[in-house]
């Protein structure tokens, strides 16, 4: 049976586990983006929306709980400035996954998670609109 089972282990233990999504949530708050494994991609992503979600409190008890997951100053103090208040007018879905392709080594797959709010290079962002291009049958030729 696999109930209570709804994190994924990551193959390290708990310990190790903490640090490593620590580490990858105060890095793609500095980023904005960072590349990894699949599988801790989608479980950053469990562990930073909680946190995105509490610092949308400004106080001193949310940067104080925000630090004790974070454990990082710079983290912290990046994510309650201005840059981050378009962040905290969503009312959730602050990440996305994009799988990029496989490792070389061991084939696993690799992707990318970002902040929804500061890509800027996606197709929906662009300024430039795309016009359709219309090409005539044939020319006439004039005798």
């Amino acid at each position: 049976m696999n109930h209570g089972k709804k994190n994924n282990p990551l193959s390290r233990k708990y310990g190790h586990r903490k640090s490593i999504l620590s580490n990858m949530a105060s890095s793609l708050i500095k980023e904005k983006r960072i590349f990894t494994s699949l599988a801790k991609a989608k479980e950053l992503r469990k562990y930073i929306e909680p946190i995105i979600t509490k610092s949308k409190i400004n106080t001193v008890h949310s940067r104080r709980i925000i630090f004790s997951y974070l454990r990082d100053k710079k983290a912290v103090f990046e994510l309650f400035k201005d840059s981050f208040k378009k962040v905290r007018e969503r009312l959730g879905g602050y990440t996305r996954i994009l799988k990029v392709g496989f490792r070389y080594g061991d084939q696993s797959p690799i992707s990318f998670i970002e902040l929804v709010d500061f890509n800027t290079t996606s197709f929906f962002h662009t300024k430039k609109k795309f016009k359709s291009v219309r090409r005539s049958k044939k020319k006439k030729i004039k005798k």
